[in-house]
């Protein structure tokens, strides 16, 4: 993407097929921004294993532990990878040590570095104590040289990497039985005997079982260390069989893929990218969306490889495949032969089941294993630069949301604009970036108008008559009605009738108080804003013959504004429910900033090493919190966020507002 390029960052994940050394290999490359958690959680969703990328001058940082705790939920093997080493501040040792403490994971050293920073000129490998080094001349890392460590020339470095291997040794014994009772057999007196195949294999076993992680160093700038990286991921990251994912048994070797994401090309309409389970996906053939309940024709099946597409005749389990001609189909779909395989694979789940003592909806949800959505946590209004390209925009974020399922649309009903939901300020901003330059519509973002409430504290009289003649027509009304506040919440007005009126009152005239009420309340007169929580009563109505219902109407709705202009006028503001996650170490500034935004704190959990923080925030003032929440806890926080209710401003917050209101009104 264009703002890929510009920004230097990652914002959506891109897939590439290639080969190495004999190995098909698919590699999904994902964001580390916060703003797209959504990107890593559904390629998570499809992948077999996964290299960490981590700075190796910073170490574990904030948004690795949030990416960490995703691979953990969706159960994944790792290899750790310390980028940058020849950064200046680059540390190994640091780096290691903030795996160990931070993500509470067991690192194991298949490498050493030589030299850091600038002086970074190659790795040691510890398995099969070589060096290898980097040919300073060479731009791209091809030509690199792999030397044994001898006692002659690298006695330290030897000595060094003996101790590793040794260390390296003992940790995986630990951890794998099988191991241990060959170490313990055979080569107990020494380990340099042992040899690298066996290690190796021990390594895989452990990675795969996810009691700890191989830690590999390099800088892919120069691309120095890659080509060892590429060996640990055929070696040690899991192959599509060795993945026992449970619903593969129902299917036989029927194709089962899973849909995680989905791209609009101008050209080829929208690309979906499917990961095969089992059984072969081919062109032209008919496919049947379990989620959608829909056929659908697959046109064209490609390789993906970022921005190219190759395209191939057919492609087979363990793969990922882009293909071309689904128009229903979206993220988390589950995609099968036919029905008829999909009623097979769920009758041989129920029978599985009955074994089991399960009950039938377990074999569903066997079935579709889809992508939990984020719910949003950043809101604001967009806007069309014309009322005329208003369908342009609803058609733009159609296809959006399409791609992107974190962002959601909404239309407000109290102000009738369009409301974007999305991650975090970055998000907004890329999405209104991509409107402007993939669908070429300036469009304008606002902050969210809040939908204010007013109501009223005490009960009023008033009385009005309408004396009006049209025509030769007379239209005469007198009302007499009583507005008072009530204690239940209510948006729409609570309408009685005093026994002398309700007797004789046509079914006609009772329509039109009806409608006369209800459109006084649609505007207070403080805010303009709809009123709630009032009961009226209507105490006498007087009609001349022959007078229309839209006056009765009109006198009705005069009458309820004048009661509620003599009436203690009183705003009602929305309140959130709002849940923040955070460490000890961040709780105070979090609370502080709380405060500040008129926050009432109702209890504090703790949940394992974090605080949980739950409470009320007026809506008014939750405006960029997640930005600013990010910025407090350098990115460590996550909250959640839900409508509660409408609550009375205090009287001086109440007074700001209006004067502020009246101030823009005057200006204008």
């Amino acid at each position: 993407m264009a703002q890929e390029r510009e920004r230097g960052i990652t914002i959506q994940s891109a897939a590439v097929t290639f080969d190495w050394k004999g190995y098909r290999v698919n590699l999904i490359d994902t964001p580390g921004h916060v703003d797209f958690t959504l990107e890593v959680e559904r390629c998570l969703r499809v992948l077999d294993g996964a290299v960490a990328v981590f700075d190796a001058s910073a170490g574990v940082e904030a948004q690795t532990v949030t990416v960490w705790r995703q691979a953990d939920k969706h159960k994944i093997p790792r290899i750790c990878f310390l980028n940058k080493m020849d950064k200046t501040g680059a540390s190994f040792k640091y780096a290691v040590e903030s795996i160990r403490e931070k993500l509470k994971a067991k690192p194991l050293l298949l490498q050493l570095p030589l030299g850091e920073g600038k002086a970074f000129k190659g790795v040691v490998d510890v398995v099969s104590k070589e060096k290898l080094l980097w040919n300073r001349q060479s731009e791209d890392g091809k030509d690199f040289e792999r030397k044994p460590l001898l006692e002659m020339s690298d006695a330290e470095l030897l000595k060094e990497t003996t101790e590793a291997r040794n260390d390296l040794i003992e940790q995986v014994a630990d951890l794998d039985d099988e191991f241990a009772d060959l170490v313990l057999g055979e080569f107990s007196e020494n380990f340099d005997l042992l040899p690298a195949e066996k290690l190796q294999t021990a390594i895989h076993r452990v990675t795969l079982a996810q009691t700890a992680v191989p830690v590999l160093c390099g800088s892919a700038l120069k691309n120095k260390g890659v080509q060892p990286l590429l060996d640990a991921i055929t070696m040690y990251l899991p192959s599509p069989e060795e993945r026992n994912y449970e619903f593969l048994q129902w299917y036989k070797d029927d194709l089962c893929a899973l849909a995680f994401k989905v791209l609009h090309d101008k050209q080829r309409g929208p690309l979906v990218f499917l990961r095969i389970y089992s059984g072969i996906i081919k062109p032209q053939s008919a496919i049947y969306n379990i989620n959608g309940n829909c056929t659908e024709r697959i046109s064209r099946l490609l390789l993906p490889f970022a921005d190219q597409h190759i395209e191939i005749p057919s492609l087979t389990a363990g793969n990922i495949a882009l293909t071309v001609g689904l128009k229903h189909t979206a993220t988390g779909d589950t995609i099968v032969s036919s029905k008829s395989s999909a009623l097979a694979a769920a009758r041989r789940a129920e029978r599985e089941g009955e074994k089991k003592h399960r009950q039938n909806n377990e074999a569903e949800r066997l079935l579709l294993a889809g992508v939990e959505i984020p719910e949003p946590v950043f809101f604001c209004t967009i806007e069309p630069p014309s009322v005329a390209r208003q369908p342009d925009l609803d058609y733009a974020l159609k296809c959006l949301q399409r791609e992107d399922p974190s962002l959601k649309v909404k239309l407000d009903p109290d102000s009738g604009q369009t409301v974007l939901c999305g991650m975090g300020e970055l998000h907004i901003e890329i999405i209104h970036d991509r409107i402007k330059r993939e669908y070429g519509l300036e469009t304008y973002l606002g902050p969210l108008q809040v939908a204010y409430r007013e109501t009223i504290l005490n009960a009023v009289h008033a009385t009005d008559t309408l004396d009006r003649t049209v025509g030769d027509k007379r239209h005469l009304v007198t009302v007499e009605l009583e507005v008072k506040p009530i204690e239940t919440s209510s948006v729409v007005p609570v309408i009685k009738y005093a026994a002398s009126v309700s007797e004789d009152l046509p079914k006609v005239s009772q329509e039109a108080v009806e409608n006369g009420i209800h459109s006084a309340c649609l505007q207070g007169p403080l805010l303009g804003s709809p009123i709630q929580d009032v009961a009226i009563t209507l105490h006498s109505l007087v009609i001349h013959p022959g007078t229309s219902t839209t006056m009765i109407s009109a006198c009705v709705s005069r009458c309820v504004q004048k009661a509620l202009k003599k009436a203690d006028k009183q705003v009602l503001e929305p309140l959130m429910n709002l849940e923040v996650t955070v460490t000890r170490d961040y709780l105070s500034p979090v609370l502080a900033d709380l405060a500040q935004r008129r926050g009432t704190i109702q209890e504090i959990q703790t949940r394992q090493e974090n605080k949980i923080v739950i409470g009320f925030v007026p809506l008014a003032e939750i405006m960029g919190y997640s930005t600013v929440l990010r910025t407090l806890t350098s990115g460590s926080a996550t909250f959640a966020l839900e409508l509660c209710n409408y609550q009375a401003m205090n009287p001086q917050d109440q007074t700001t507002l209006l004067s502020r209101r009246s101030g823009l009104t005057q200006v204008l």
